[in-house]
């Protein structure tokens, strides 16, 4: 995995940049989008698509990121935009920010199975890239950690929903406590159909 970027680095190609997401599919808590550039030669085993390590290990990876990263740039994409546009179009639009918001521009962008146009460099969406790329792999893990901290920042506010263990996603406790409780507003994604199935059986979607 972590050889892919390998054949892809040349005269014309100094830097490139792996972005993803984490929190597409929880019926609450926002989206996280982060993008990378590492150096061409790092490399540390540890580096691998976030769902696959540990919280410890996701933990002092992203701390290695932050040290050793040329650039990185995190986005939190709230409810309310995604509610909007839906859940694909927001995270293709927390990969634009990222890319704006990086003081380095890469000369290629590699995106875990997202198509994206006019950015100004070439954008290559790599089917299951967090397992294949390392800048995708470190983006991973940056978004995986930064959204779970929300979640358990949300979960001192709102502990019946228990989103410290969930992280949003629609666990047999989490949609229990959403029949007991309701949804929190900018919290929860009425728009997000699973979430709207749910509602829709417990005679609480007319409600907002």
């Amino acid at each position: 995995m972590l050889e892919f970027e390998k054949d892809l680095y040349s005269k014309d190609i100094k830097y490139i940049a792996g972005t993803d997401e984490a929190g597409r599919g929880p019926l609450a808590g926002p989206l996280v989008v982060a993008a990378v550039i590492l150096p061409a030669d790092f490399n540390d085993e540890i580096i691998n698509d976030s769902k696959k390590i540990t919280e410890k290990r996701r933990d002092f990876a992203y701390n290695l990121i932050i040290e050793h990263a040329i650039d990185y740039a995190i986005k939190i994409i709230d409810i309310d935009i995604i509610d909007e546009l839906n859940i694909y179009q927001a995270s293709k639009l927390g990969m634009v920010e990222c890319f704006k918001a990086l003081k380095i521009k890469p000369d290629l962008y590699l995106t875990d199975a997202m198509p994206i146009d006019n950015l100004g460099v070439e954008v290559v969406s790599i089917i299951k890239g967090d397992s294949k790329s390392k800048n995708i792999a470190a983006a991973s893990i940056l978004a995986k950690v930064t959204r779970d901290r929300i979640m358990q920042d949300l979960d001192k506010k709102y502990p019946e929903y228990g989103f410290k263990t969930n992280k949003g996603y629609g666990t047999k406790t989490h949609i229990e406590a959403i029949k007991k409780y309701g949804i929190v507003s900018g919290v929860h994604r009425k728009t997000y159909e699973p979430c709207k199935s749910i509602l829709r059986k417990i005679s609480l979607f007319d409600e907002f």
